[in-house]
């Protein structure tokens, strides 16, 4: 099958390859305009890529040459930025989607599977979060995929698309060679030396998913008829406090923790429910937190030198 990884040289697309590589029987083409990825991070991997960006329709129907369905990751995913820049983020998120969505229509491509999010678009709920409930995003990043995930489904019904969108909870592990979220940001800072700031009082919640259990979920849902929203995670809420006091252990490190309000547009506990992703993708997470966090310090340990550590 030839796909299209749009946003395929981040973090959860490099992951994505790799294990698509591994499992054969893909020919894959990236499109990535290199802002928050780079070409580098896929270089040992079998995919061919192009330097573009979302918003281009000439870009995109380049792209899709012969494609047969894509897998959209690329997007603006940053929480708090989106709060100062919501119109940035909604001209890449949902105007950038709806390029991808006109160039199917447009090619007849059939299949999309889509990068979502639960916990920002469901917003401050009783956790666990699952996809009958209803959405109220807490942040204009929330809002863009919670639009975006509505242009999905009328693009489904309308013309025929097949579409899931997948709400991936918190994504960890290697190849984080440009992340920025709160495991990849504290394993640099510990190797620096430097004092972990946490907002809140760390007792706030999140469902850490790896990225290999992450794409297989997408693997899944490439091979799957299943269309919708799915969330995708592990179904265990984690204190960040708990985090913290692994990687303390896995590194071997004291280092300090600097504890500051909490910020507005953020969520204090979210896990999801990810009984609809067993059913309907055989979706099975297998690395607990603990042996992904300690996979995740070695591949930074392993790779200091070239992050500039």
């Amino acid at each position: 099958m030839k796909i299209l990884v749009t946003g395929g040289a981040g973090f959860v697309g490099s992951n994505l390859i790799a294990r698509l590589n591994a499992l054969g029987g893909y020919q894959i083409v990236v499109l990535d305009n290199e802002v928050l990825g780079s070409r580098e991070a896929i270089a040992d991997l079998d995919a061919a890529f192009i330097k573009g960006d979302i918003r281009d329709a000439d870009a995109v129907d380049a792209a899709l040459d012969g494609v047969e369905a894509i897998v959209h990751l690329a997007a603006d995913t940053r929480v708090i930025p989106s709060i100062s820049e919501p119109k940035f983020n909604f001209d890449v998120n949902v105007g950038g989607s709806l390029v991808i969505l006109e160039a199917m229509r447009r090619l007849g491509i059939g299949k999309i599977v889509s990068a979502s999010t639960g916990g920002a678009i469901i917003g401050e709920a009783d956790p666990p979060v699952h996809e009958g409930m209803v959405a109220s995003p807490v942040s204009p990043y929330g809002a863009s995929k919670l639009a975006v995930e509505g242009y999905c489904s009328a693009y489904s019904a309308c013309y025929g698309i097949q579409a899931a969108s997948l709400r991936f909870s918190n994504v960890y592990g290697p190849r984080s060679w440009h992340k920025g979220s709160v495991v990849a940001l504290f394993i640099k800072q510990i190797l620096r030396g430097e004092t972990l700031t946490v907002y809140g009082d760390g007792e706030q919640t999140r469902d850490y998913v790896h990225a290999r259990d992450l794409a297989d979920g997408i693997a899944s849902a490439l091979q799957s008829d299943a269309g919708g929203p799915i969330q995708l995670g592990t179904g265990v809420g984690t204190p960040l406090n708990a985090i913290i006091a692994m990687l303390r252990e896995i590194s071997g490190r004291d280092f300090a923790v600097d504890y500051q309000p909490f910020r507005d547009g953020e969520i204090v506990h979210t896990w999801c429910d990810i009984s609809h992703a067993r059913a309907t993708l055989g979706y099975d997470p297998q690395i607990a937190v603990r042996d992904g966090l300690e996979e995740s310090w070695r591949w930074f340990v392993d790779n200091r030198e070239r992050l500039g550590l």
